[in-house]
């Protein structure tokens, strides 16, 4: 048994026996449990786990728990989307990874595993806040990164609003898809409807450039159809009057449960005088996971198109 899974066993076991103990949520049951751990409660040990073991053992859990759950909002990143996420956070900051750490916020954290599998990828290299609206997947994502020991500040509220978050080198974000319903505070941002409802995804894109430094990036996991809908003129002016695109990569469709739920990813370079727009944009299709010598073409084309896009910032 990989020692993840021995993790997973010892913190599943005492969350069921919570929820048939006291007739819980698994999710709160989960949460309870991981408290439990902080605090000395409830013990248990895995020689040689890693952060990464108890990251992934938790995000199982979790996952189990969003399964149970009819909560539209309790959804968690893939561990795969994240963990490409993290290659190109890599590529686009590999020399100032090399000098200093980067500061990084996730305004839609959920409960964390997109910003924790970023962090363990860039071990000790990351300052990191995060942003999330619903209590107990905040709570849930503050317990993970104690746990795991990653130090992460956490702002418990709507991220459209005004933050008490400094301008960052990067933003990663699994963008909440749908309508924003708070019209007045949407009233504030560029990309507000003229009409009706505005778009959540596109004010998170707003908001995230918002907080994001001047030729820092953006890593956004988007709807695959996001420069499809009616919305979509509107924002591609809105990105072209402050960022670049700097790549837009296809996601593999056996990812996904269905056509609608295929997303992409976005990266965005926030514009600065001192910079140019680049070269080559990057449009790509990762390619199945299984195929490795397919993804190591990928990583490759990948590669060179840093090389050519490469600037000093």
């Amino acid at each position: 048994m990989e020692k993840f899974e021995q993790i997973f066993k010892y913190i599943n076991d005492n969350a069921e026996n919570i929820v048939g103990l006291h007739e819980q949520d698994y999710l709160e049951a989960l949460l309870q449990t991981l408290e439990d751990t902080l605090d000395g409660k409830f013990e248990w040990q895995v020689q040689g786990a890693t952060k990464e073991d108890m990251r992934k053992a938790i995000q199982i859990a979790i996952l189990k728990g969003m399964r149970k759950s009819a909560q539209p909002n309790h959804q968690m990143t893939p561990d795969t989307l994240g963990l490409i996420v993290s290659h190109f956070v890599e590529q686009c900051f590999d020399q100032e990874l090399s000098e200093r750490t980067i500061s990084i916020v996730d305004p839609a954290l959920g409960t964390g595993n997109l910003l924790f599998t970023v962090m363990n990828a860039l071990e000790g290299k990351v300052t990191a806040s995060g942003v999330e609206v619903d209590d107990l997947l905040i709570r849930l994502a503050a317990a993970t990164g104690d746990l795991i020991q990653q130090p992460v500040t956490l702002f418990r509220q709507d991220a459209l609003e005004k933050l008490l978050v400094d301008p960052v080198d990067a933003v990663v974000c699994d963008l909440p898809v749908g309508f924003y319903p708070n019209e007045e505070v949407a009233l504030d941002y560029e990309l507000c409807a003229a009409e009706g409802m505005s778009y959540a995804h596109h004010l998170f894109i707003e908001q995230s450039l918002n907080y994001t430094k001047e030729g820092g990036f953006g890593f956004f996991l988007i709807p695959a159809n996001l420069f499809e809908s009616d919305q979509a003129k509107q924002l591609h002016q809105y990105i072209k009057g402050h960022a670049w695109i700097q790549a837009v990569i296809q996601l593999p469709e056996n990812l996904f449960s269905s056509k609608t739920h295929e997303k992409s990813i976005l990266i965005l370079q926030k514009q600065s005088e001192q910079l140019k727009a680049p070269r080559e944009v990057l449009l790509a299709k990762v390619p199945n996971m299984s195929n490795r010598d397919a993804l190591a073409m990928f990583f490759e084309k990948v590669s060179m198109w840093k090389e050519s896009n490469n600037q000093k910032r």
